[in-house]
């Protein structure tokens, strides 16, 4: 069994973190979080309470997943990616229930990429860095713009062909 490896100068509240897994200097997780097998946390992450983390995920630099998100396994989350889960924030006025962003398994999310609250980046997808994602995006796409739109669809070998105009 790989014992779970959290760097002494990070911030785990939760017990809920499964084996394997790399928690890196200067991340925070709150007590409710979850946490698959092998996953990658890198520095500078914070998770919140109403989160769950799949296996084998990487989350790199700059990362905060706030309450409401679900990644699925095997996906890679880059550096800087920004997460909203209230489309209409206020200062001292909360939701009585923030939007849920779903990562489908094996999704890719580019460097810098912005993802809007409430929306599902579907199975094997593939978004490319910089880009704004407002709307769900199909398995296996490939989008990158601001908006975010398809540009085309990946195979499981990591093949891209043009979506059709």
């Amino acid at each position: 069994m790989k014992e779970v490896k959290i760097h002494p100068l990070a911030d785990v509240q939760s017990v809920n973190i499964g084996e394997g897994t790399q928690i890196w200097q200067f991340v925070v997780v709150l007590k409710q979080a979850e946490i698959g097998k092998n996953c990658n946390i890198n520095c500078n992450v914070f998770i919140e309470n109403d989160v769950v983390v799949g296996d084998n995920v990487t989350v790199k630099s700059g990362v905060q997943l706030w309450d409401g998100i679900k990644v699925e396994d095997n996906c890679f989350i880059g550096p800087n990616v920004t997460f909203t889960n209230d489309l209409i924030p206020r200062s001292k006025v909360y939701p009585l229930r923030f939007e849920q962003t779903v990562l489908k398994k094996g999704c890719s999310i580019g460097a810098n990429s912005t993802l809007l609250g409430g929306i599902t980046i579907g199975e094997g997808a593939l978004i490319g860095a910089g880009s704004v994602v407002t709307k769900d995006v199909e398995p296996f796409g490939v989008y990158y713009g601001n908006p975010a739109k398809l540009k085309g669809f990946i195979s499981a070998e990591g093949e891209i062909t043009p979506a059709e105009k």
